[in-house]
C-alpha cells in the first residue's frame, strides 16, 4: 500500500507536471478559438441558425477526429524514445530497416541491447512486417521517397512555426478593434510587430528563465475559455448542444456546397497545434499527455466553440472578431490581454518545437550546422538557435506585413498544417505495418479515413493559394530545397572521401614507423570514413616532418536514436597490427546529444576509453590464440601520387624514410615499433607498455588534424550538379557551423588542411 507520506510528497511533482505539460505541449491548440469561426464565416456567411449548427458541427468532429484519436490516441505512441515529431519517426523507421539514405549515419540496429531481445511467433502481422521491411530496403525508389517525404514535412513544420506566431497574435491584437471601435487595423499591425519583436528578443531568456511562468498563465487561460462557453450558453440558451448531431454538417453542406468546401480550410484550424503535440512530446509521459488532453484542454475548448455558436445565433450579424464580441463586457480587457498573453505563449510553444525539430535534422545530416544553445544544465531539451531565432522574427513580420488580416494568413496557415498532418499520416502507418505490427484492417482503416480527410481540408486550403497560400508554398519550397542541397552534396563529399581512402597495403608496405619520424604525443585525424585510412592522412604523411607516435582516426557518427550513454559513447578498432599505434574511433551521437564537449573532455574520455579498449583486447586475446590481423581489412588498391603543399610528388607505394631507424629519445623506450608481432612478451607485460606509451602520448599533448575540403562538380558534371555544388552547397558550406568549432580547439592545437575535392 503506498503511504500517504509518499502521496503527498508527489502531489507538488504531479502539479509542476501537469502545469509544464500545458505550457509546453497545449499552447498552440490553446490559441485557435480565437480565429476558428472568423476564417470560416469568411468563406460561408451566416443566413439562419443551421449554419452556425454546421460549421460548430464541423468543429467539434474534426477536434474529435484530429487531435484526440489521431494525434492523442495514436500518434503520440510513435515517439522514439519519448522524442516526437516527423525526424523521430524517420529515425525510428531507420532503426528497424536499412532504409536511411544519410551519409555518415550508424545503422542502430546493433545498438539494441540484448534485453529487449523477444522471440515472435510467426504471425501474418509478423510476416507483412518483413515483407514491407524487404521492400524498403531493396528499393532505392523507396528510400528516396521516404527521405523527400521527411524533408517535405520538416519544411512544412518549419512554415507552420512561422505562421503560427503572426496568426495568433495578430487575432490576439485583432479583439482591440472590439473594445476600440475607432482603432484602425494599422494600430493593430504595429502592435502586433512590437509585440513579437519582444517575444524572439526574450525568447533565449524564455527557454529557461521564465518558462516556469507560462503554465499557470495557460491554465487561467482554459479555465478562461470553458467559463466564457458556460457563461454565453447559459446567456444565449443550449441550443447550440444540437451541433454533436453530425447531420447538421450534411445540412450545412447541402444549402451551400461549394462556399461549405472553401470554408473546410477555416475549419481545420480548430485544430492546429496538433503537430505541437506530439512534437513538443520531449520526456512527458504519453499516459500523462492524454489525461491532460481529454481531462482538461478537448472540455475547455469544446465549451469556448459552443459558447461562440450559441453568441452567434443569437447574434447573427456578428462575423468578426467573434470570441472577443461574445466576452461579457465586464470581463473584456481581462480577457483580451489574457488572450495577448496566451498568443504568445503559443507562438513560444512552436518556436521551441522548432528548435527541436532542427536540432534533429543538424545531428541527422539534413539541415546545414547551427549554433546551438543549451539554455538549461538540467534539460537537454531546453535549446536556443539564435540564427533561426531571428530568422523567424523576420519572416514572422514578413507574412504581417505581406498579409495584414487573420484570413489571409489563415489560408496560409490550413496548408502549413495540413502539409505536416499528412506527412503524419504516411510515417505512421508505416510504423503501425513495420514496427508495431497491426492489424491491417486497423492501418487501412487509419490511412483511409484520416488520410481522405486531410486530402479533402488540403484541397479547400490550396483553393486560396491565391488569397496568401503562394507565399507559404514560396517558403516552404525554399526551405526544401536548402535541405535537398546540403543533403545532396554532403552525400556526394561522402562518396568521393570513400573512393580515396589508403589502402592497407600501402600502410604494410611503410612499416610501423609509417615512413617518416614518430614523435611523441596523441595525433587525432578527424575524418568522415569508418573503414581504410582517409586520403588526408597521406598528405599529412608528406607534408609534416614528423607524425605522432598514436594516431586515432576520429569519425563523428549519428546514431538514429535520441541519445547514447557516455559508456557507449566510443567504439575502437586498431588499424593494421599493434606495433603501429593506430587506432580507429568512431564517437556515437544521438540527435539530443549535447556535441560541444570542451576539447579536453573529449581527450579525457577518448583516452580513458582507448585504454578500457586495450585492456579488454588483451584479455580476449590471453583467452586464445593470437591471430595479428587487421581488425578492418580491404582488398589492395593500386598506387597512389599524393601532391605536397610545396608542389613536390611522392609516391606511396614506397616508404617515404626506407632507411630511417628511429631513436631511444624520439620513440619511447617499448616494444611497439619494433616488428608488429613479438610473441616473446607476455600478454600482460605487452598490456603494461602499451598503456604506458599512451600516458606518454598523453602527457605529450594532442594535436587535431582536420581536413577542411573545397567541395567542387567535376569539369565534366552537368550543368545543374556544377550550380548545385560549386555555388549553392559551397555557399552554405561556407556559413555553416564547423562541427569541430565547439570543442574551443586553441589554434596551437589544431592543424588544417584545405584541399579541393572533386564530387
Amino acid at each position: 500500500t503506498r503511504s500517504p507520506a509518499r502521496s503527498r510528497s508527489r502531489t507538488p511533482r504531479t502539479v509542476f507536471l501537469a502545469l509544464q505539460t500545458l505550457a509546453v505541449v497545449f499552447g498552440d491548440i490553446g490559441i485557435s478559438p480565437l480565429y476558428t469561426f472568423d476564417v470560416m464565416f469568411n468563406k460561408y456567411p451566416i443566413l439562419e441558425e443551421e449554419d452556425v449548427l454546421g460549421a460548430l458541427s464541423l468543429v467539434l468532429y474534426t477536434l474529435i477526429l484530429m487531435p484526440l484519436v489521431k494525434y492523442v490516441l495514436v500518434v503520440l505512441w510513435a515517439n522514439d524514445d519519448g522524442e516526437g515529431g516527423i525526424f523521430a519517426m524517420y529515425s525510428l523507421i531507420c532503426r528497424n530497416a536499412k532504409v536511411s539514405l544519410i551519409p555518415n549515419q550508424v545503422q542502430a540496429q546493433p545498438e539494441k541491447r540484448m534485453s529487449s531481445f523477444r522471440l515472435k511467433l510467426p504471425t501474418d502481422e509478423l510476416e507483412r512486417s518483413i515483407k514491407v521491411k524487404e521492400k524498403l530496403e531493396s528499393s532505392l525508389m523507396m528510400k528516396k521517397l521516404l527521405l523527400g517525404l521527411v524533408l517535405f514535412g520538416t519544411a512544412m513544420f518549419i512554415s507552420n512555426g512561422v505562421i503560427t506566431p503572426a496568426m495568433s497574435v495578430l487575432s490576439a491584437v485583432s479583439g482591440l478593434k472590439v473594445g476600440i471601435p475607432k482603432a484602425s487595423q494599422d494600430v493593430v499591425v504595429m502592435i502586433s510587430i512590437a509585440l513579437l519583436v519582444v517575444l524572439y528578443s526574450l525568447q533565449r531568456y524564455a527557454t529557461s528563465k521564465i518558462g516556469f511562468i507560462v503554465g499557470p498563465c495557460l491554465l487561467i487561460w482554459f479555465c478562461c475559455l470553458g467559463g466564457i462557453g458556460i457563461c454565453n450558453l447559459s446567456r444565449y440558451g443550449s441550443g447550440a448542444f444540437k451541433a454533436f448531431n453530425p447531420l447538421y454538417i450534411f445540412y450545412y453542406f447541402g444549402r451551400n456546397p461549394f462556399q461549405a468546401w472553401l470554408s473546410l480550410a477555416g475549419c481545420l484550424l480548430c485544430a492546429t497545434g496538433s503537430e505541437a503535440i506530439f512534437s513538443n512530446l520531449c520526456h512527458f509521459p504519453v499516459r500523462f499527455v492524454q489525461f491532460m488532453f481529454v481531462l482538461l484542454v478537448l472540455p475547455c475548448l469544446v465549451l469556448a466553440y459552443l459558447g461562440q455558436a450559441a453568441f452567434l445565433i443569437a447574434n447573427e450579424k456578428t462575423p468578426e472578431h467573434i470570441f472577443f464580441a461574445s466576452i461579457p463586457g465586464n470581463a473584456f480587457w481581462p480577457v483580451f490581454l489574457l488572450a495577448n498573453l496566451a498568443a504568445l505563449i503559443a507562438s513560444r510553444t512552436m518556436t521551441i518545437a522548432i528548435f527541436q525539430c532542427l536540432k534533429q535534422s543538424i545531428s541527422l545530416g539534413c539541415f546545414p550546422r547551427l549554433k546551438i544553445v543549451h539554455t538549461s544544465r538540467k534539460f537537454m531539451a531546453k535549446i536556443y538557435i539564435p540564427v533561426v531565432n531571428w530568422f523567424l522574427l523576420a519572416s514572422c513580420l514578413g507574412f504581417i506585413l505581406l498579409f495584414r488580416s487573420t484570413s489571409d494568413v489563415g489560408n496560409a496557415y490550413a496548408i502549413a498544417e495540413l502539409g505536416v498532418m499528412i506527412m503524419a499520416t504516411v510515417y505512421v502507418t508505416l510504423i503501425m505495418l513495420l514496427i508495431w505490427e497491426t492489424n491491417i484492417i486497423k492501418v487501412i482503416s487509419f490511412l483511409i479515413t484520416f488520410l481522405s480527410l486531410e486530402l479533402i481540408f488540403f484541397s479547400s486550403a490550396l483553393s486560396s493559394v491565391g488569397d496568401g497560400g503562394w507565399a507559404l508554398l514560396v517558403f516552404a519550397s525554399g526551405l526544401v530545397m536548402i535541405m535537398f542541397i546540403w543533403n545532396y552534396g554532403t552525400k556526394l563529399k561522402y562518396d568521393s572521401e570513400l573512393k580515396q581512402k589508403l589502402s592497407k597495403d600501402l600502410m604494410r608496405k611503410l612499416g610501423p614507423n609509417l615512413g617518416t619520424m614518430r614523435a611523441p604525443g596523441l595525433g587525432l585525424v578527424y575524418s568522415e570514413i569508418v573503414t581504410g585510412v582517409p586520403a588526408i592522412f597521406g598528405h599529412f604523411l608528406t607534408a609534416l616532418p614528423a607524425i605522432h607516435s598514436i594516431i586515432v582516426f576520429v569519425c563523428v557518427r549519428n546514431v538514429p536514436v535520441p541519445a547514447v550513454p557516455q559508456s557507449e559513447r566510443f567504439l575502437f578498432q586498431r588499424v593494421c597490427t599493434r606495433g603501429y599505434h593506430m587506432f580507429r574511433c568512431i564517437a556515437r551521437y544521438g540527435y539530443k546529444d549535447k556535441k560541444q564537449e570542451h576539447h579536453n573532455t573529449f581527450e579525457r574520455l577518448l583516452i580513458e576509453g582507448l585504454e578500457k579498449f586495450i585492456q579488454r583486447e588483451a584479455v580476449e586475446l590471453s583467452l586464445q590464440s593470437e591471430d595479428d590481423v587487421d581488425s578492418d581489412e580491404e582488398p589492395s588498391t593500386p598506387g597512389q601520387i599524393i601532391t605536397a603543399p610545396n608542389g613536390s610528388l611522392y609516391s606511396l607505394d614506397a616508404p617515404l624514410l626506407v632507411d630511417f631507424t628511429p631513436s631511444v629519445d624520439t620513440i619511447p623506450e617499448t616494444p611497439s615499433c619494433s616488428t608488429p608481432q613479438d610473441p616473446s612478451l607476455d600478454y600482460t607485460q605487452n598490456l603494461e607498455l602499451e598503456l604506458a606509451f599512451i600516458k606518454q602520448a598523453k602527457e605529450s599533448g594532442a594535436v587535431y588534424l582536420i581536413d577542411n575540403p573545397i567541395v567542387k562538380a567535376r569539369k565534366d558534371s552537368w550543368f545543374f550538379k556544377k550550380l548545385i555544388i560549386n555555388y549553392f552547397f559551397a555557399f552554405l558550406r561556407n556559413n555553416c557551423r564547423r562541427a569541430i568549432v565547439s570543442m574551443s580547439i586553441p589554434h596551437s592545437n589544431l592543424l588544417q588542411v584545405r584541399l579541393t575535392s572533386y564530387v
